[in-house]
């Protein structure tokens, strides 16, 4: 963050003399849009839509029907629901130009596609009872993710498209609530066709994020140092960078270093022309509480809901003293797992881990050269994982 800012303060004071304000500064629209503007802007018709949860948070959750240049048809299409990963919002599977974005690509190839948006983000920050300025609304973690907001959202698709099953993507955070939603709801599970997982998270033991310093410290202290509210949320101070400093080739390095700190990058594999635009739309923020599981979780090494610091808190919660397990292998839902060699946050030890519970894994393939962010961000994405992901489901249809 200093870096960004001193870099900030001195392009500002000496950008008029040198002329840095004139000089390699391109802006691509698309950082000044929210999400409906950006599905827009390439030429998609998109729909919006408000999920509430019963719990009451209320979801912000997009749809692009069907393709560029695609007439409305009246057969339904097969839906596809995408779900981002940590402190990330829908906007991952667009901000990329359109032959190199998933949500894109599918509407594209004839799927009806869905993004939806976890509580606390910057796109679901509502609730029908409590602000976003009391700890109440913050009270939530991976649990609630996924015991409400997966099932309001999925049902919701399900009842305005009429199709019973759809297929799911996630990256990330995406697929720890799956893994958690689909081994403990067996009627949600049933809804899912394949469920297609990018860069796994179950376990966390062998993670290298630097988010795993956050370990050595106590509950006590990262309450002092984050607050109970929220975590990384997006600020004026990130898009004034976005658009004014991370604009200019002079500053994509420091750039790209700060906006992949927490999960590491690839600049080879990165199209840098669009900084400004990742980082416009990032991080979207999530709850202190939600770091705090991710914290327990690292240093456990466990699948394990969250544990609320005292015995009746969790008898409160869980109906026991301790947090319960989550067992993926009571998970029966078709899954497809792609994972990174490079990936500082699923970590390779801990998706070995995974496979063998993975009762019906149907495809498995590591990416030696990928990081955390090459599964939404990398340029050669679509050879890499999305052509098979779309291949798999064409046969999915075909049987």
């Amino acid at each position: 963050m200093w870096q960004l800012l001193a870099a900030a303060c001195w392009m500002l004071l000496l950008g008029p003399v040198y002329g840095y304000h004139k000089r390699g500064s391109i802006t691509n629209p698309e950082a000044n849009m929210n999400i409906s503007q950006i599905i827009s802007h390439w030429g998609y018709l998109y729909e919006e839509y408000d999920v509430v949860t019963k719990d009451g948070y209320v979801l912000g959750i997009y749809r692009i029907p069907h393709g560029r240049g695609c007439a409305r048809r009246t057969a339904p299409k097969p839906v596809v629901y995408l779900q981002h990963g940590l402190v990330a919002s829908a906007s991952n599977w667009i901000c990329n130009l359109p032959n190199n974005s998933l949500a894109f690509l599918l509407a594209d190839s004839g799927y009806d596609v869905w993004m939806g948006n976890s509580r606390g983000n910057t796109w679901s920050r509502k609730h029908l009872k409590f602000s976003p300025k009391s700890p109440e609304f913050w009270a939530f973690s991976l649990d609630e993710m996924a015991k409400y907001d997966l099932p309001a959202t999925i049902n919701f698709i399900v009842e305005k498209t009429g199709q019973e099953r759809l297929y799911y993507v996630g990256h990330s955070q995406g697929t720890t609530i799956a893994f958690i939603a689909f081994s403990t709801n067996p009627e949600l599970a049933k809804r899912i066709k394949i469920f297609f997982a990018l860069a796994p998270v179950v376990t966390v033991k062998y993670t290298k994020s630097p988010m795993k310093k956050l370990t050595i410290l106590s509950r006590k202290v990262i309450k002092v140092l984050f607050g109970e509210k929220m975590f990384y949320p997006h600020t004026f101070f990130d898009h004034f960078i976005a658009t004014k400093v991370c604009n200019r080739k002079l500053f994509r390095h420091i750039c790209s270093k700060f906006l992949f700190t927490l999960s590491g990058f690839d600049q080879k594999n990165l199209n840098m022309s669009r900084l400004d635009v990742y980082l416009a739309q990032s991080p979207a923020g999530t709850s202190v509480q939600n770091m705090l599981h991710w914290v327990q979780a690292a240093n456990s090494g466990l699948f394990q809901a969250f544990d609320w610091g005292n015995p009746d808190q969790n008898m409160m919660h869980f109906h026991q003293l301790t947090p319960p397990l989550y067992n993926v292998t009571k998970m029966e839902v078709p899954t497809a797992v792609w994972s990174g060699g490079q990936d500082l946050v699923s970590d390779p030890k801990d998706v070995e881990n995974l496979l063998p519970k993975i009762t019906k894994l149907i495809y498995y393939k590591l990416i030696p050269h990928y990081n955390h962010v090459d599964f939404y961000l990398g340029q050669d994405a679509p050879q890499e994982i999305y052509q098979d992901l779309i291949r798999l489901m064409e046969e999915c249809l075909q049987n």
